[in-house]
């Protein structure tokens, strides 16, 4: 079927302007999370935080991060655990909450390899 039947005019559709994704810098970021910028550099390279660099290297954050960076902060005060273990419970954690997931709506659980 055609978009156009005889004398109706073609469908338009409005124009969709997508906001582009807030960035929060180091600092703000560090602000928001309660950390010295420092820290925060120390975790991006330990890879427990997500970041991009601009043209000129600074780093740049989603602010999904930030609660990320909270939970890294209680995982470490908490529980004494140290900056590598906390890459290991975080992806352990993900992968709970995948299979509880996954079990509540019933469907099967992609088979995924081993975490070892």
């Amino acid at each position: 079927m055609s978009q156009r039947q005889r004398g109706s005019r073609p469908v338009r559709y409005p124009i969709v302007i997508v906001p582009t994704v807030a960035r929060l810098g180091l600092e703000t970021f560090a602000s928001r999370g309660g950390v010295h910028p420092e820290l925060v550099r120390r975790l991006v390279a330990l890879g427990l935080l997500e970041a991009t660099r601009d043209a000129s290297g600074a780093l740049w954050f989603a602010p999904e991060q930030v609660p990320v960076l909270a939970r890294i902060r209680r995982l470490h005060a908490d529980l004494s655990l140290n900056y590598a273990a906390i890459g290991l419970v975080l992806e352990l954690l993900d992968r709970i909450r995948r299979l509880e997931g996954s079990a509540r709506s019933g469907s099967t659980v992609r088979r995924q390899p081993p975490w070892t």
